[in-house]
């Protein structure tokens, strides 16, 4: 018969779950409270979620290092923000430079855009998913090159990309720097203003701790892409072409106002206690790394111990192939992971796990040692 134990969940890099109660009452007053559309109106709700809205940005804005928070865009998420940089920069003839490791949310745009006779150079990681900014000076020299694409941090290794060096390679050879930073905000101290990337995507949902459905896109102040929306706004209403300030430039039509205030709540609560979040989670994931070494069969991705990344840790073993073994942590143990490609093949390419992928432990806000210890005495079992 098969146990029953308490929930588990280790798909923080998926979605950070449960929200904290501040993202859910802000959620729940802009949805019962705050009423109507942001710039939309001059009547009391319209001000009210303009306000808030404004309030959202600003907060996230300062949690990110952001000098200006006209320079914040709230997004429907990650992968529209990347679409929009992606699509609104290259052009026929331009040549851009990324890594081996990235996420689907960049190689399939920049698959739709080769097609359409984009250059694109691939500069490979290495076992453990890294980047070597020399490989990428390499590439970026041989010929002009308009970007230079790079993830923060990987969602399947856990490897921190040294995104800093990169985009000091990017502008000293005339590109521009693109940063995937979906599984960096909220497990990294960011200051963006500072890190010189010219576009840095974020999801929402995950280490920021925030609903799903909202994200946000950084542009550095005189990187301009060509908008991928147009439409209805709060200004300009007259005139048929897309306004040009910001951020009504990049915020066509009516946007997710419950999911940026929630996100709004949740930066406000991490401008206070995501150092500790953040020393918690480095501190679980190495226990939780370093016990899985410990078992007999298992192969833990990513750098060794000691060495920094972000909170995931994914794992293939000798004894059950990923799909039966994340399986069997959730209908056995009540124990929450990812299997397969983690819509990253290029990845899984690179390190040499290939089409099975591996299963992936993503600890997150909420998780404990009692997590910790149930996950790695589960897999010892399953290794016996």
């Amino acid at each position: 018969m098969e146990k029953t134990r308490d929930i588990r969940y280790f798909d923080h890099a998926a979605t950070s779950w449960p929200k904290p109660a501040e993202v859910v009452e802000a959620v729940n007053r802009a949805l019962t409270e705050t009423g109507g559309n942001p710039g939309r109106g001059a009547h009391t709700f319209a001000l009210a979620a303009t306000r808030a809205v404004s309030d959202a940005r600003i907060a996230v804005a300062s949690l990110l290092g952001i000098a200006e928070s006209r320079d914040v865009f709230f997004v429907p998420g990650c992968t529209e923000a990347l679409n929009l940089v992606l699509k609104g920069t290259l052009a026929p003839g331009d040549r851009v430079v990324v890594s081996s490791v990235e996420h689907n949310a960049i190689v399939r745009p920049l698959t739709v855009l080769a097609a359409a006779g984009v250059e694109v150079v691939k500069v490979r990681g290495d076992a453990e998913g890294r980047i070597d900014p020399d490989d990428v000076e390499t590439a970026v020299r041989q010929a002009p090159t308009r970007a230079v694409i790079c993830q923060h941090a990987s969602n399947v290794t856990g490897a921190i990309q040294p995104v800093g060096d990169l985009a000091d390679i990017a502008h000293d050879n005339g590109a521009v720097m693109i940063v995937d930073g979906a599984q960096a905000a909220g497990h990294l101290a960011l200051d963006l203003s500072a890190l010189g990337a010219d576009a840095y995507a974020v999801a929402g949902h995950k280490g920021l701790l925030g609903p799903q459905g909202i994200g946000v896109l950084y542009l550095a102040p005189g990187f301009e892409p060509t908008e991928l929306v147009q439409g209805g706004g709060g200004a300009d209403a007259h005139d048929p072409s897309q306004p040009k300030d910001r951020p009504e430039r990049y915020e066509a039509g009516t946007g997710n106002t419950p999911g940026a205030i929630g996100l709004g709540a949740a930066a406000s609560l991490l401008a206070h206690r995501g150092a500790e979040i953040r020393a918690t989670e480095r501190r679980l994931t190495r226990a939780l790394h370093e016990g899985l070494l410990g078992i007999p069969g298992v192969t833990v991705l990513g750098p060794p111990p000691g060495e920094a990344r972000v909170p995931i840790v994914s794992v293939t073993v000798t004894w059950m192939g990923p799909d039966e073994l994340a399986a069997t942590l959730d209908r056995r143990y009540g124990i929450m992971t990812r299997a397969g490609v983690h819509c990253s093949p290029w990845t899984h390419e690179t390190v040499g796990t290939g089409a099975a992928g591996a299963v992936r432990f993503a600890p997150g806000h909420g998780t404990t040692d009692d997590d910790i210890a149930a996950a790695l005495d589960a897999m010892g079992e399953l290794a016996k």
